[in-house]
């Protein structure tokens, strides 16, 4: 790694902390305004960060197949490699709602826009009453329209790590009947876990075809980890494939 490379990620994560402490304080006052504004924001705060990495770091951001988005509401189901994703996503749906560990909800200014925001608190390892809490939120935030983001693995994994996905992604699929869409990406060949360094090149993000609603709990599993980890590790191989070649 040359040192300018690392100058560059350090310089990279210093404004990324920087610009999103600057919009939650400068932007508080949208916690009185009608949540479409403050949504606005948090989309343009996705941009900017997306814009300081591609003239800082040199890494990208390329979108496939978003023709596959259905109409209407639906469940998207995304590989999580980095932190990455739960930011750089947000703009590619039209009005999503994130499930978050319910202590973020505590941080002030932040937990306090989640809620503006009206994501998804999860509370883990709280027994059958938070799940229904879950659920019930998650039925409301369907019916009102709008998209839901889980992560199925629950945590970040490593490209080429093995692959673990929890129950809860099939609770929801049965619970909210709509479509699931899968979401491969290779967010983690460029944003590695626990590191400062961000190394340039295109983080690829894949919208595959949805899976239609009804499908039994083991059947929808299986057939959404195939498709998520197939297309996944196609995508970390075209990465690490272009950075040997640049």
């Amino acid at each position: 790694m040359a040192p300018t490379a690392m100058a560059r990620s350090i310089l990279f994560n210093v404004l990324f902390y920087v610009t999103t402490a600057l919009f939650v304080v400068l932007c508080s006052p949208l916690l009185f305004c009608p949540r479409s504004w403050s949504f606005a924001a948090l989309k343009f705060h996705s941009r900017v960060e997306l814009w300081l990495l591609k003239y800082i770091v040199g890494l990208d951001f390329e979108l496939r197949g978003k023709d596959k988005l259905p109409d209407g509401p639906f469940l998207v189901a995304s590989k999580h490699q980095s932190a990455w994703e739960t930011f750089a996503l947000i703009p590619v749906f039209r009005d999503p709602a994130l499930l978050m560990k319910r202590e973020l909800f505590w941080i002030p200014f932040h937990g306090w826009f989640s809620t503006k925001f009206k994501m998804i608190p999860v509370d883990r390892d709280k027994g059958p009453a938070a799940l229904r809490r879950m659920l019930t939120a998650a039925k409301d935030r369907i019916a009102a329209g709008r998209e839901i983001i889980i992560f199925p693995e629950g945590t970040r994994r490593a490209p080429g790590a093995p692959p673990a996905y929890k129950t809860g992604i099939a609770l929801l699929y049965n619970a909210l009947d709509v479509p699931c869409v899968p979401v491969a990406l290779n967010s983690g060949v460029f944003w590695p876990r626990r590191s400062w360094y961000r190394a340039p090149g295109t983080v690829v993000v894949e919208i595959l075809d949805p899976i239609p609603a009804g499908l039994p709990r083991a059947g929808f599993l299986a057939r959404l980890q195939e498709a998520i980890e197939t297309a996944s590790d196609r995508l970390v191989a075209e990465a690490e494939a272009s950075r040997k070649i640049n």
